[in-house]
């Protein structure tokens, strides 16, 4: 393939694009409201404390890790995407309509408030995992196996820059749109009509699974079914298979180091901002600017992977990631919080667009399916494992101050998380000498 043909890349028809955003963005709509809207749900309707917060977190990666390798592999035997997609995207807007009517079920349950409140957060982090097992069997196994099948390393960068661009402008159409069902008490604190807000969210995954019914084009990858099931389930842990694919698992762990960074203060963020003495409810008239110019940078940039490769490529975004997170360190004040949640955001989204295409790049035939569980388990199980506790660590050793100025309601998130964040990040550059070194050989 010649140069100008490489910096061109693929072209992907129109259908495919259309299905790629919207399947996308429609199904990190719904991952929004999981990874920062129940944050909120269960704190403001039950009073959880952050360990609940971090407790729902860790039993949601797991919920993923475990469906998206089983469902990938499954996807793989039978050569088909397509159905995985479609029915885990109709089940994934049912399970979310489901969360209207958990606070009615909790206090009909319950004896006492006491009871409602401690019952209240069981049913959430139940349904959450609910939720996450037809989540992941939709979108991080079958439409990211179908994303890899259908495009190379010519347009990887481009797709990737798009792809990774939704998680923030998810969160800005979930948060946005919150703001219409936003409920002001006489004591001024703030909540959400909750139930009308999971209705309309479901509806709108509902409406997508439908589509992807009709527009959809399986990619149909070749049927896997030269070892037993339970054996190609095993088969991306073995040692073997890592020494086979020596630069994929080196990418694996550097994103691995990197999402543990996010996840020190990412579940924890929208939390931070909410906070009355650095943005209040405010927060999202920051946030917006700042997720879109992060979203464009990002669909911008993913074209670079394809031009320059990845280890050129993955370092312009870490180091602006260590800068956001420094400034959100040290400043409080609204210009101090936008500049860094800025650069952060950017960084964010940047280094995961060049990660996800390197990673695109590097899975071997055959095992596509497979690769998107390993992924989940490198990339969102072990970060959301061990980021969460860290960042909930940083902010009970602090001392700062408890609920949202208002004593009995457990730590607030501290700045320092973001400099927890920043630290854990700088491990990164040191498995990047690696994945030099062996594209060296």
């Amino acid at each position: 393939m010649t140069a100008n043909a490489k910096a061109k890349g693929t072209p992907l028809p129109r259908k495919t694009w259309f299905l790629i955003v919207l399947l996308s963005l429609m199904g990190q709509v719904a991952w929004a409201v999981e990874n920062n809207f129940f944050n909120l749900f269960i704190q403001d309707v039950f009073g959880a404390s952050l360990s609940d917060v971090a407790l729902m977190v860790s039993a949601s990666a797991i919920t993923a890790t475990a469906t998206t390798l089983l469902a990938g592999v499954w996807s793989d035997r039978v050569g088909r995407r397509k159905v995985f997609v479609v029915v885990g995207t109709l089940l994934w807007g049912l399970s979310i309509c489901a969360f209207a009517v958990l606070q009615n079920v909790s206090q009909a349950l319950a004896r006492d408030a006491a009871a409602a409140a401690a019952l209240g957060i069981t049913l959430t982090v139940v349904f959450d995992c609910i939720m996450t097992f037809f989540g992941s069997l939709a979108n991080d196994s079958a439409f990211n196996a179908w994303m890899t099948d259908i495009t190379d390393d010519t347009n990887r960068g481009k797709v990737e820059g798009v792809n990774s661009s939704m998680p923030l402008l998810s969160m800005l159409a979930v948060f946005g749109g919150a703001m219409f069902l936003m409920i002001v008490g006489p004591d001024g604190t703030v909540t959400y009509d909750y139930p009308l807000f999971f209705t309309i969210i479901g509806g709108i995954v509902l409406v997508t699974g439908l589509l992807a019914a009709i527009l959809m084009k399986d990619s149909r990858p070749e049927p896997k079914r030269d070892s037993g099931y339970l054996a190609e389930v095993l088969y991306g842990f073995k040692p073997s298979s890592m020494r086979a694919e020596r630069m994929l698992y080196l990418v694996l762990l550097a994103y691995c180091v990197f999402a543990i960074a996010m996840q020190v203060f990412m579940p924890y963020y929208v939390l931070y901002l909410r906070l009355p003495y650095i943005l209040g409810e405010n927060y999202v008239l920051v946030m917006a600017p700042c997720i879109i110019i992060a979203a464009v940078f990002t669909i911008l940039y993913g074209r670079t992977v394809d031009r320059r490769g990845f280890s050129k490529s993955i370092i312009v975004p870490l180091v602006m990631f260590l800068a956001g997170c420094i400034i959100l360190t040290v400043l409080t004040s609204a210009p101090g919080v936008f500049v860094g949640s800025m650069l952060m955001l950017a960084g964010y989204l940047g280094s995961v667009a060049c990660f996800g295409a390197e990673i695109r790049n590097n899975t071997p035939a055959g095992h596509v399916g497979l690769y998107q569980g390993i992924r989940i388990f490198m990339v969102v199980l072990v970060p959301m494992l061990v980021g969460p506790w860290i960042g909930s660590a940083i902010s009970a050793s602090s001392g700062a101050v408890v609920g949202f100025g208002v004593v009995g309601d457990g730590f607030t998130p501290s700045s320092l998380i973001f400099a927890g964040g920043a630290v854990v990040a700088l491990f990164t550059f040191i498995v990047l000498y690696f994945i030099r070194r062996e594209q060296r050989k």
